[in-house]
């Protein structure tokens, strides 16, 4: 099982960006489609984006299509999220883990969840 560790958080202006890390655990990690979530304090976890095994399909939730890049790197296992021209209302916790695509969303098949890294967003 892929166990996620997020990073890259942190606090930033409006209009600014950042890049976020996932370094995940697993010898299969290239068979996975990977994902990030976020959550803003008394909301629901939301998707965010999510990419194929081989990185070269990815999706996005319509909030962050145009500013936000997920790509990933077999070789280190790892799943990154450039976040560029960042709104206030991106302020959350990001998370990322293994997705699939269930009947009209995407969602994850395990229980388990990282801890997160914050971002913030001041305008």
């Amino acid at each position: 099982q892929v166990q996620p560790v997020e990073s890259g958080g942190g606090l930033v202006q409006a209009g600014g960006s950042l890049r976020l890390s996932c370094a995940a655990s697993g010898r299969t990690f290239s068979r996975y489609f990977m994902g990030w979530f976020r959550q803003a304090p008394g909301k629901e976890r939301e998707f965010v984006a999510a990419i194929g095994g081989s990185g070269s399909t990815t999706w996005y939730a319509d909030s962050v299509r145009g500013r936000f890049t997920i790509s990933r790197d077999n070789a280190k296992n790892t799943v990154y999220l450039q976040m560029n021209s960042l709104k206030p209302e991106d302020t959350a916790v990001y998370y990322c883990n293994v997705v699939v695509w269930q009947t009209t969303s995407w969602t994850t098949p395990y229980d388990y969840w990282g801890q997160g890294t914050q971002v913030t967003v001041s305008s």
